[in-house]
């Protein structure tokens, strides 16, 4: 019997694994402080357990999440079949004194090791300190349009 559409243990699944360690920014979705909704890419670091992201103190998000820190986020890829890794979970937010070492992790993935230790340098010189996101799944979706569709298929 498949794992249902909810199961963190979705996160272990070899599509969902792909994703959480891909170059793909993740989707972030929240609710702005004027009550509408924002979905902005992210960079992020899959640590095992949590997505941890880093932003500059003034991020307008910042605000907005410790609001309401309720959120969704989505990584997908852009090759058919089509992998779509869901998560929804809750914000907490950390300011941490230069640059987040997650941040520090993502750029060097998304950008090689050489030059995302040089992005974060020039991070380091920009801004003096960062605020760490960190979002504990709470609920996993995980469709790759071959066992795993979207719920109003009938399949």
């Amino acid at each position: 019997m498949p794992v249902k559409q909810g199961d963190l243990s979705l996160l272990q699944h070899p599509a969902s694994q792909e994703l959480l360690h891909s170059k793909i920014p993740a989707r972030l979705a929240y609710i702005a402080t004027d009550g509408t909704p924002r979905v902005i890419p992210i960079w992020f670091h899959w640590n095992g357990h949590d997505i941890v992201m880093g932003t500059p103190p003034k991020a307008p998000k910042l605000k907005a999440l410790a609001k309401n820190p309720k959120v969704s986020l989505t990584i997908d890829d852009n090759v058919f079949p089509h992998k779509v890794l869901l998560i929804r979970g809750t914000a907490r937010l950390e300011p941490v004194n230069g640059v987040v070492p997650e941040y520090a992790l993502a750029a060097a993935r998304y950008f090689g090791p050489e030059q995302g230790k040089a992005w974060v340098a020039q991070m380091g010189q920009m801004i003096s300190s960062m605020v760490r996101v960190t979002i504990t799944p709470e609920w996993v979706g995980l469709l790759d349009f071959q066992t795993r569709f979207p719920s109003a298929l009938p399949l």
